[in-house]
């Protein structure tokens, strides 16, 4: 059966993701979770939690911050409302977080998510032993890399099929560094980008957070194409990050993944027509692309 994940920046977000047919919704707050569309404090992550479970549906949690001596203090207070809130997941990629978590004895299943870390099945392997209910996979795996690491595995892949790639975090506040150098007028509204010198077209999406300075890919990831193959070899675990992408424009390419889900299911997916809806809705200066996902894994390591 095919899952559909999908960031939830509110309530009312939520809500109408649940109407455009996501299965769990995926959110988080700071200093715990990474790349959010927004970090949602503890009070919303609860009522967002009443409504997906009375809606049927499920809810994950980030935990993926690669944890300092502050935040695993403050950690086991968080998992313990998140426990009391009956979150079905949380996703967590540090060890010493998944010590805090077992030590804790909620009844709360954790994914493994640890980022670019996530590349074979025997790693998965392991932190299923202990306890993981599946995996996030690193976004720099090939599709054939991901096919045959799910086909070694029962428990799911999570893969994304639609959104930005992070390509590279720094923990340090590197745009507020640099306007105290140029003594310019600091910025961060999400409007700023790297360029490639060699490429003065190209546009890297570069924010600040508590968490540091988050640079992202020039392009969105989509795997509607390819959806199909997915589908046949187990891939079945598909996410959608809106991270770079708010409001009522996200909810509605949910709604198409949703859509596909139903014509694949029925044998009715014609990938020409899906892939391009999407562009239709996928705002024009963010093309779409395939990343890593069809390169030949020798050309890639």
């Amino acid at each position: 059966m095919i899952e559909i994940i999908a960031t939830a920046e509110s309530l009312e977000q939520a809500e109408a993701l649940i109407d455009a047919g996501a299965d769990r919704l995926y959110v988080g707050g700071h200093p715990f979770g990474l790349r959010l569309p927004k970090p949602l404090s503890l009070e919303s992550i609860g009522r967002i939690s009443d409504l997906v479970h009375r809606r049927g549906k499920k809810i994950t949690v980030a935990c993926n911050a690669l944890m300092h001596n502050e935040q695993i203090s403050a950690l086991a207070p968080y998992l313990s409302q998140l426990g009391k809130f009956g979150v079905d997941t949380v996703s967590i990629g540090d060890p010493g977080a998944i010590f805090v978590l077992r030590e804790l004895g909620l009844p709360l299943n954790f994914i493994y998510d640890a980022g670019t870390l996530v590349t074979s099945a025997e790693q998965v392997a392991f932190w299923i032993s202990q306890g993981a209910s599946g995996a996030v996979a690193a976004r720099e795996l090939t599709l054939k890399e991901l096919i045959e690491m799910q086909q070694k595995l029962d428990q799911p892949i999570e893969v994304q099929v639609y959104g930005p790639t992070c390509i590279h975090q720094s923990g340090r506040p590197l745009l507020k560094n640099y306007f105290k150098y140029t003594g310019g007028v600091e910025k961060n509204d999400q409007t700023l980008y790297l360029r490639d010198p060699k490429n003065p077209d190209s546009q890297y999406p570069i924010f600040e957070d508590t968490d540091g300075t988050h640079i992202f890919s020039t392009d969105d990831l989509s795997l509607m194409g390819q959806l199909k193959l997915m589908r046949e070899n187990g891939l079945n675990t598909w996410k959608l990050d809106g991270v770079l992408l708010h409001g009522e424009r996200f909810v509605q390419i949910v709604s198409l993944f949703a859509e596909a889900r139903r014509a694949l299911e029925s044998g009715a997916f014609v990938p020409e027509s899906f892939c391009n809806r999407l562009v239709k809705l996928q705002p024009a200066h963010r093309p779409l692309g395939t990343g890593f996902y069809l390169k030949n894994p020798e050309d890639v390591h």
